[in-house]
C-alpha cells in the first residue's frame, strides 16, 4: 500500500453514529454537558467506530523512536546516545511512559524507525528506515522523500498490527534526543510562524542554547524552502523519522478506524502534518495535554481539539497521553451507566 492508497482510503468519521451518541450523553442521570471536553471525546470516538456503544478497554502506545542529525548543531542538552539508553530502557519496559502504562492498562509498543545507535531487545520492533538517523538539515535535507512516506508507512503499519491485537485505542509516544527542534520546524512551516515563537527550551537549554536552536531552525527554512501545502515535504525537509512515523500513525488511525490520542508537541506536530496531507484524519484525534512549549496552544488550535489536562507536562515517551487513558475509562463508565429513567429522575432540558 502505498501513501496516496492510504489517504485515498481514508472517509469521514460517522455523523450520524456521533448524534447518536450525544443522544445518549443526554439520557445519562447527570447535569446536561457536565463532563465537558471529555463528553465530546466519547462523542468523537463515537463517530471514529461508527457506533454510539464502543469499548476502549484494550489500549496502547505507539512509540515511534529515531534520532536527528541537526543534534551536531548544539541544539539539545543531550547526545544522540541517550535516545539509546532510553529506547533500550523501553524495550525492557522500564522507562517512564512504560510505567505510566502499566497503571493505565496500555500495552507498549515502541518503533525503531531510524535510530543512529541500534539496540538489539526483543520489545523493540525493528522498522528502521535509515541507520544513523536523519542528516542535518542546517546542511542537506533531513530525508528523502522516499525515506519520509517510507517511514509514514511505518506508522500506518504500526496501526494495522496494533488493531489486529484487539486495540481499541492508542496513544502517540516518541524518543529521539533533538526532537523539538524538528517539531518547531515543521510547526513554523505548517503555522507560517516565525522560528523564535515555535521553538522552546525543549529538554532544558540555556539561552545561548535556545538561540542555536532558533538560528538552526531558521537556516534550515532558508536552505530548503520547505511548501507548507506539502507535508511529505516539510517533513522530509526539516523533520525526522519519528515524526513521519507519527504522522503514519494518525493517517492509521484514521484508516483502521481507532482513535489516536495526540501527546505533546512532537505528536501535535506529526498531527498536523497528517492533517495536511488528509484533513479528513483530523476527526480521529483526541488531545491529550497542552504542551510546556510555545507551539502548545497554536498547534492544537489548528488542529481543533482541546486538551484535557494542563499541567505544565514535558516529558515527553508518550506520557502526557497515557495520563488520559484513564480518565476516559472513569468517563466511560458515567457513559455506559445510570439514565435518568434508571434513576426515576425527570430528565434536564436545555435551558435558553
Amino acid at each position: 500500500m502505498t501513501l496516496q492508497d492510504v489517504i485515498s482510503a481514508i472517509v469521514p468519521v460517522d455523523r450520524v453514529a456521533m448524534a447518536a451518541a450525544q443522544k445518549k450523553w443526554d439520557a445519562v442521570g447527570k447535569p446536561l454537558g457536565s463532563l465537558g471536553i471529555l463528553e465530546d471525546m466519547v462523542v468523537r470516538m463515537a463517530g471514529v467506530f461508527g457506533t454510539k456503544d464502543f469499548s476502549i478497554e484494550k489500549k496502547a502506545v505507539a512509540i515511534m523512536c529515531a534520532d536527528n542529525g541537526v543534534v551536531a548543531e548544539g541544539v539539545s542538552q543531550s547526545g544522540q546516545e541517550v535516545t539509546a539508553i532510553v529506547v533500550e530502557n523501553m524495550a525492557k519496559r522500564q522507562s517512564s511512559v512504560c510505567k505510566m502504562a502499566r497503571v493505565a492498562g496500555a500495552e507498549i509498543y515502541p518503533v525503531d524507525v531510524g535510530m543512529a545507535n541500534p539496540v538489539d531487545h526483543p520489545g523493540l520492533v525493528q522498522r528502521c528506515v535509515r541507520r544513523g538517523g536523519t542528516r542535518n538539515f542546517v546542511k542537506e535535507p533531513a530525508m528523502t522523500r522516499a525515506e519520509t512516506e517510507q517511514a509514514i508507512l511505518v506508522g500506518v503499519e504500526s496501526v494495522r498490527v496494533l488493531c489486529d491485537r484487539g486495540v481499541r485505542l492508542i496513544a502517540t509516544g516518541e524518543m529521539g534526543i533533538g526532537n523539538t527542534t524538528t517539531s518547531a520546524a515543521v510547526l513554523s512551516v505548517l503555522l507560517n510562524r516565525s522560528p523564535a515563537e515555535m521553538t522552546g527550551r525543549g529538554a532544558g537549554l540555556s539561552n545561548a542554547g535556545l538561540e542555536r536552536k532558533i538560528q538552526a531552525i531558521e537556516t534550515g527554512i532558508a536552505l530548503h524552502h520547505p511548501d507548507p501545502s506539502d507535508a511529505v515535504d516539510v517533513l522530509s525537509k526539516v523533520g525526522g523519522f519519528d515524526l513521519a512515523g507519527l504522522c503514519g500513525v494518525f493517517l492509521g488511525g484514521a484508516l483502521y478506524h481507532v482513535p489516536v490520542l495526540i501527546d505533546g508537541l512532537i505528536s501535535a506536530a506529526s498531527a498536523l502534518a497528517a492533517a495536511t496531507l488528509c484533513p479528513a484524519a483530523k476527526d480521529y484525534m483526541l488531545a491529550s495535554h497542552l504542551s510546556g512549549e510555545p507551539a502548545g496552544w497554536p498547534v492544537l488550535n489548528a488542529l481543533e481539539v482541546r486538551p484535557v489536562i494542563q499541567a505544565g507536562m514535558r516529558l515527553g515517551e508518550g506520557t502526557g497521553a497515557v495520563a488520559v487513558m484513564p480518565i476516559l475509562d472513569m468517563t466511560m463508565t458515567v457513559y455506559d451507566g445510570n439514565t435518568f429513567d434508571d434513576l426515576n429522575m425527570e430528565a434536564y432540558t436545555p435551558q435558553s
